[in-house]
């Protein structure tokens, strides 16, 4: 290791010892003969002090410094005077006094300050996104983030589930968003498809007998983008077999009220409430109510009783509430059997947390007949249902257990831990409102030999062939 120490480290105890810092010049003050810097890493700031009749090499050294040199010191930790204790850092009761200094790499003056206080642009702090994550609020979302997921990991780990990865190349099923497209080079003229949700793989996972399964996986969906949308976001995806909605609300609580433990030392109430989608309506007009009784609480609420179907106007077809895989109640099915179908309730249930859905699961259709049915009032033809589902129907045949699942936000839950506004931050290369990425140009062009091995032609401004 270059360092013996990270630069939030030292304190009264290591008065004396010799130590090596790495990091970067957050700033750098002249004092007469004196010079001070204080030196950063992920971990904090500690002031370093160039005194010439000490060390006179790294005193010349510290002068050519400007900000965010990367720089390697190695001194001697003094503890300062009463007087001169910084109370607003953990390493306030130090410093180091210098006796070699190293510039490790120099640094153009960046374009911005690195400071939380600096007033930056989000297009600026996009297109250099290495400076942002240097700044504390940013990285601290970071951390938050990787606190959430080894918290669920941990809680899920100790319950039974299985981590299992799901294909990132799969089949085109347009029911919801677009999808991202994928050529296949390999099968000119056929195309992957980018998944909106490991959905279908999980249904088959639990088809496969593992039981409980978790992921923490990427998704994407080639829509319109606001502060709370990307087209590459990530999501805690589980599911289960052989239970009911009951079970799942229960292991979710459980989950929450263990991560909220550990990530913001709240202590969560179980049960969390609950609604239904028709009294949320009435009472709320809105599907996702707040129900904090204080700007400072956590207020958790599930949403239930969803309707199964609602009618497209413009396409004059019946169309799922939340998926087409989801069941219904079993006091449900003489309207389903009696073609009322908006009188059909859903077994699926939202988890809202102030005002924003975090989540959306819902009990599953197992059976081929009942799969069916509903493909059938939704307007799947059986052709067209072999055609994207065929793998799922066919797989019912074999013994498929009663499953449920759910998936839940981590953006937006990280959004929330931090009281961050826009998912953005809390993802360390996020994209633009137009779904573009500053730091590398992409989506970008592709030369023509790329094309052509694709079986792909470019289309001009007009339309026309390229």
């Amino acid at each position: 290791m270059l360092r013996t120490h990270t630069c939030g480290e030292l304190r009264k105890e290591h008065k004396d010892q010799e130590v090596t810092l790495c990091g970067w010049v957050h700033r750098r003050r002249d004092h007469g003969k004196l010079i001070f810097i204080d030196i950063r890493d992920r971990y904090g700031i500690t002031q370093v002090v160039f005194i010439p009749s000490v060390a006179p090499a790294a005193h010349e050294v510290a002068q050519k410094l400007g900000p965010e040199f990367v720089i390697k010191v190695t001194g001697s930790v003094n503890v300062r005077p009463p007087k001169n204790v910084n109370p607003d850092i953990a390493t306030g009761e130090t410093e180091l006094c210098a006796k070699e200094l190293e510039i490790l790499n120099p640094s153009k003056v960046p374009v911005f300050e690195i400071d939380d206080t600096a007033e930056v642009g989000e297009e600026h702090r996009l297109t250099y996104r290495y400076l942002d994550l240097r700044r504390e609020r940013l990285r601290n979302s970071l951390k938050v983030r990787h606190m959430l997921c080894a918290a669920i990991r941990s809680f899920l780990n100790g319950k039974d589930f299985l981590e299992v990865e799901t294909p990132v190349l799969t089949k085109s099923t347009p029911e919801g968003a677009r999808d991202f497209l994928v050529p296949s080079r390999l099968n000119l003229g056929k195309f992957f498809a980018l998944p909106q949700s490991p959905q279908l793989f999980k249904q088959l996972l639990m088809v496969g007998g593992i039981d409980k399964y978790y992921q923490i996986v990427k998704c994407f969906r080639d829509e319109d983008l606001r502060a709370d949308r990307q087209p590459e976001f990530t999501q805690l995806d589980m599911e289960m077999s052989f239970v009911s909605e009951e079970d799942v609300f229960s292991v979710c609580e459980a989950l929450f009220k263990a991560v909220f433990k550990e990530v913001k030392g709240i202590d969560l109430a179980t049960p969390f409430p609950r609604m239904s989608y028709r009294e949320a309506m009435e009472k709320h007009k809105s599907d996702k109510p707040d129900i904090r009784k204080a700007k400072d609480e956590f207020a958790f609420l599930w949403v239930v009783d969803f309707p199964m179907f609602k009618y497209n106007e413009e396409e004059k077809r019946w169309e799922s509430e939340h998926h087409p895989f989801t069941s219904i109640r079993d006091e449900d099915m003489p309207h389903l059997e009696g073609g009322e179908f908006k009188k059909v309730v859903a077994r699926s249930y939202d988890l809202v947390l102030n005002g924003n859905e975090i989540g959306s699961g819902s009990v599953r259709i197992h059976r081929k007949d009942m799969q069916s049915k509903v493909f059938e009032i939704m307007g799947i033809g059986d052709k067209e249902a072999e055609q994207k589902f065929g793998f799922l129907l066919k797989a019912f045949e074999y013994g498929a257990p009663p499953h449920a699942g759910v998936a839940f936000g981590i953006d937006r839950l990280v959004a929330l831990l931090t009281g961050l506004d826009s998912i953005r931050d809390t993802i360390a290369f996020p994209k633009t409102q137009k779904g573009s990425c500053l730091i590398t140009d992409a989506p970008a062009d592709v030369d023509e030999k790329q094309l052509t091995e694709l079986g792909i032609m470019r289309l001009n401004k007009g339309g026309e062939d390229a």
